[in-house]
């Protein structure tokens, strides 16, 4: 059985000098290509949701990516993590790369080469996370750096209401986003701030979260969301007046005798309408054990 939140206790631990791991915090192997994430379970760990998304977007080489409410950074640590399939570094490599770059190493190793084109100033990251909780922010951006990520990620302490304010429009050609399921005046509030923000619509409703996504996207690029199927009339909508098509959709059902909890959906600015739903996805086959779909689909060998 494989598990997405395992804390890293083993000698072979890699921790970057440089990278500060606070007391009430733990380092969590993502199974992938030995990339890791801090976590605090005080405040919101990621989920089943954020590692469905992850792979549920189709890349764009060389694109640029803005995930809206990046919690963790577990989207754009997952999406550069795997964007070029097999032919992306390993932590180990990155590391190495990063560690060869400031010694001024001139190396024949081809892990070596590759990874010097990906070594940009932060001006120049591809793959952004923006998140309003300073902590959460700090501590994901601190994650960055603890894979080797810094150049090609970057993580801004941002209001995704501001977005207008802090990028250019039409800039992007893949938004992502697993915003707040629930409305503000349902269900029962978490005492906890940082994980009542990010369950609840406290602050940034699903009509901004979907406008920042407009605003934010090149005509053609890809608007990705998880989201709850309860809400998918009103997701749709919200994608119409926004300009935004649904284009592929993909229910997540926790074992195949239940009732769907979760759908992702794919909307394409400027598209034409037309829908492709996709397969339903299993989670579990039995209490604890995943199904070898989403096996297949985290490993990146499921065809879609």
């Amino acid at each position: 059985m494989r598990h997405w939140r395992t804390r890293v206790e083993s000698p072979n631990l890699t921790i970057k000098p440089d990278v500060v791991i606070k007391p009430d915090e733990r380092i969590d192997d993502l199974q992938c290509r030995g990339y890791q994430i801090i976590q605090n379970s005080g405040m919101f760990c990621f989920g089943m949701d954020a590692v469905l998304l992850a792979n549920y977007v189709r890349f764009k080489r060389k694109g640029r990516y803005l995930d809206l409410g990046t919690g963790t950074g577990i989207i754009p640590i997952l999406l550069a993590a795997k964007e070029y399939g097999e032919g992306t570094l390993t932590r180990k490599e990155r590391l190495a790369v990063l560690d060869a770059i400031d010694r001024k190493i001139a190396s024949d190793h081809p892990e070596i080469k590759r990874g010097l084109t990906d070594a940009k100033p932060a001006d120049n990251a591809r793959f952004i996370g923006i998140e309003l909780q300073t902590e959460c922010a700090d501590m994901a951006a601190r994650s960055v750096s603890l894979n080797g990520l810094d150049g090609l990620v970057r993580i801004d302490n941002g209001d995704i209401k501001e977005v207008s304010c802090n990028y250019k429009k039409a800039s992007f050609d893949i938004v992502t986003s697993n915003p707040p399921y629930i409305k503000g005046s349902h269900g029962l509030e978490n005492p906890d701030a940082p994980k009542n923000i990010a369950r609840h619509e406290v602050h940034v409703t699903l009509d901004q979260v979907v406008a920042a996504a407009e605003y934010a996207l090149k005509p053609g690029g890809s608007f990705y969301m998880i989201h709850k199927p309860f809400r998918l009339a009103e997701i749709f909508e919200c994608l119409h007046e926004h300009r935004l098509e649904p284009k592929r959709m993909q229910l997540v059902h926790p074992y195949i005798d239940k009732e769907p909890n979760m759908v992702i959906v794919e909307a394409v600015k400027g598209g034409n309408s037309m829908i492709k739903i996709d397969p339903p996805m299993i989670v579990y086959k039995a209490p604890g054990v995943y199904t070898e779909q989403l096996l297949a689909t985290y490993e990146g060998s499921a065809k879609r």
